[in-house]
């Protein structure tokens, strides 16, 4: 499932884009004054942190901030003004909630509850499941193809797509490891691993879709296919990382662009094609659309943990299961033909 899986995802996350760089919350008068007080006194309300404390010479007191936590904690990253940030943040929702006011964006992201440093928790366990999910998906199809279908006198498998899909549970199972980093913290380096490997899952699933509908076999006409997308989303990838980190317009119009040419492809392959197990396709398809309502209908975080992306992830978590349940059925079909045929 995970080709449609991405498509729906980079879609509607590039759809939203544009609100990433205003927010309400962050305009909010009062709570840029708390930030400012924050950084200056190194407390919101009651609560103080010890790395917003500075010397004359603007250097931390007591050295770095991140030495000052215990070895499990380092990792998270968090800085005097990401605190500060934080803090102020959940403050400022503190007072709107007694209003009878919405919770509203700040920089970009909802205002989420932190467990143990991490940003969405609960995005982030779900995305671990899809990893979990997409590994499973992927190992099942390596025992299938190598221990329990028969092989040819090289001890290569029949089924000739065999070496696309290592690629893509590779590629698949990385996406989602560097999704639940950056949701465990948004950083700039994390933004751009989760970016980059959602972007590169993307082009190569359009790859993958293109060979299998159109049952390219000859390696030749593979690498004529496969050459120029790998090119272009390598380009792109390379402008992402190294001249301008840009969620909208250009990389809109990427992600739009190639996920559209991979869903209609899967899409009509479906309709036309005799393969026994085109219904998984079918419910793929409807799954996907049942995710992407969630992911563009975007509202705030349930008691700050629960929003729409979570929900999107736990569809993904079945659909991906059904996703790979196909592409084994598919190495079965194939096999048997080409038995088949051998005879």
């Amino acid at each position: 499932m995970a080709p449609l899986r991405c498509i729906l995802f980079l879609a509607a996350l590039c759809s939203l884009i544009p609100a990433l760089h205003a927010s309400a919350g962050d305009a909010d008068p009062i709570y840029k004054s708390c930030v400012v007080q924050c950084e200056k006194s190194g407390c919101v309300g009651e609560k103080c942190f010890q790395h917003c404390k500075f010397s004359s010479d603007g250097k931390p007191i007591d050295g770095p901030w991140y030495m000052q936590e215990p070895l499990y904690l380092r990792w998270k990253q968090w800085d005097c003004r990401s605190d500060c940030r934080y803090h102020c943040m959940l403050a400022r929702e503190e007072e709107r909630d007694k209003l009878g006011d919405k919770p509203v964006k700040y920089h970009g992201k909802w205002p989420f509850q932190r467990v143990y440093g991490i940003q969405e928790p609960v995005a982030v366990a779900l995305s671990a499941l899809n990893l979990a999910m997409q590994f499973h998906g992927w190992i099942s199809f390596f025992i299938l193809v190598y221990y329990k279908l028969p092989l040819n006198p090289n001890k290569r498998t029949y089924y000739e797509y065999t070496g696309v899909w290592h690629i893509y549970g590779i590629l698949s199972m990385n996406s989602r490891f560097w999704s639940g980093v950056f949701h465990s913290r948004d950083v700039e380096l994390t933004e751009k691993l989760d970016i980059s490997s959602a972007v590169a899952l993307l082009g190569f699933s359009l790859i993958l879709a293109l060979l299998r509908a159109f049952n390219v076999r000859d390696e030749a006409a593979r690498v004529m296919v496969s050459a120029p997308l790998i090119a272009f989303v390598t380009t792109h990838i390379l402008y992402l990382n190294f001249y301008k980190l840009d969620y909208g317009s250009l990389n809109m119009k990427v992600c739009m662009a190639m996920g559209i040419a991979q869903l209609l492809t899967w899409a009509v392959w479906a309709g036309v094609t005799r393969h026994p197990s085109r219904w998984k396709l079918w419910v793929v398809v409807a799954g996907g659309g049942l995710a992407m309502v969630f992911e563009i209908y975007d509202f705030p975080p349930y008691r700050g943990y629960i929003d729409a992306l979570a929900l999107w992830n736990a569809i993904n978590i079945p659909l991906t299961y059904l996703w790979w349940s196909f592409v084994r059925d598919d190495a079965e079909f194939m096999t048997s033909a080409l038995l088949k045929k051998a005879k």
